[in-house]
C-alpha cells in the first residue's frame, strides 16, 4: 500500500531532509557562483603561484614534478587520478550527504556547517589570493584532466570554474570532511576504511594531475578543520538551545 504523495510530503521527517536538500543546493549553487564571478587576470595569479613555489622550495615541499612524472606517463596512473580527482569529490559529497540526511541527522549538520565555513572563508581566499594551478605554470606539468578525461566538464561546466581558484584546496579540504563523517557514522569497517583512504587519495590526486600545489593541499586541509571546529561549536549551541527549551515547552503543555 503507498502512502499518497501529499501525506509522504507532510511527513516530519520527509519536510526536513526537502528543507536540508534546499539549503545545500542553494549553497552549491552561491558557491560556484561566486567562485566563477572571483576569476581574476593570469599575472597576478601567476605572480601568487610563484611566491607559493618559493615557500615550497624554502621548506622542501616542491615535489609537484615528482608527484606527477609517473602518472603522466602511465595512462593507467593517469586515468586513476582523474578519476580519483573527478568521481571522489562531488559525487562522493553528493551520495554521503544523502546518506547522512536520512540515517545520521547530527553528523550530516557538522558537515553542512562545516562545508558551509570552510567553503565561505575559501571564497574570501580566492578573491583577495588569486592563485594559478601548476598546470598553467610550470610547463613540463600535464593537465590531465583536461587532456585525458571529458567527464570533468561535464560535472563542472567551464562557466562555474575558477581556473585561479588553486589555493586552498577544497577538494583535499572537503574530502577530508566527507571522510570524517563517514568514519564517524559508520558500522562497517570497511566503510570506515574508505572514510580514511579518500582524503589521502584525493590529496595525491590534485597534486597528480597538476591542479594543486602540495601547498595549496595543506592550507585546505587546515580550513577543513577550522570549518569543522565551527561546526562542533555550532552543533553545540543547538543542543543547549534544545535543553533550554525543553523544560519550557513541558511548562507550555502543562
Amino acid at each position: 500500500m503507498f502512502m499518497p504523495r501529499t501525506t509522504v510530503l507532510r511527513h516530519p521527517r520527509v519536510r526536513w531532509v526537502l528543507g536540508q536538500v534546499a539549503v545545500v543546493l542553494v549553497g552549491v549553487f552561491f558557491y560556484f557562483q561566486v567562485r566563477g564571478l572571483t576569476a581574476s587576470g593570469r599575472s597576478v595569479a601567476v605572480d601568487h603561484a610563484h611566491d607559493i613555489l618559493r615557500l615550497e622550495e624554502r621548506v622542501g615541499l616542491d615535489v609537484e614534478t615528482t608527484v606527477q612524472d609517473p602518472v603522466a606517463d602511465s595512462d593507467a596512473l593517469s586515468t586513476l587520478a582523474n578519476w580519483i580527482y573527478i568521481w571522489g569529490h562531488w559525487p562522493v559529497i553528493a551520495v554521503t550527504m544523502a546518506w547522512l540526511v536520512w540515517r545520521h541527522r547530527e553528523i550530516f549538520l557538522r558537515l553542512r556547517d562545516a562545508m558551509l565555513v570552510s567553503g565561505g572563508i575559501g571564497l574570501l581566499i580566492f578573491m583577495s589570493y588569486p592563485v594559478a594551478p601548476p598546470r598553467l605554470v610550470d610547463p613540463h606539468l600535464v593537465d590531465t584532466v583536461t587532456e585525458r578525461s571529458y567527464a570533468y566538464r561535464v560535472l563542472q561546466p567551464p562557466n562555474f570554474v575558477n581556473q585561479y581558484a588553486a589555493m586552498p584546496s577544497l577538494h583535499a579540504g572537503w574530502d577530508l570532511l566527507v571522510g570524517i563523517s563517514i568514519v564517524t557514522a559508520a558500522g562497517a569497517l570497511w566503510v570506515r576504511v574508505v572514510g580514511c583512504v579518500l582524503p589521502v587519495l584525493m590529496a595525491f590526486a590534485v597534486v597528480a594531475t597538476a591542479n594543486h600545489y602540495v601547498v595549496d593541499v595543506v592550507a585546505g586541509l587546515m580550513l577543513a578543520m577550522v570549518g569543522y571546529a565551527a561546526a562542533v561549536a555550532l552543533e553545540s549551541r543547538r543542543g543547549r538551545r534544545g535543553r533550554s527549551a525543553g523544560p519550557r515547552e513541558t511548562g507550555r503543555a502543562a
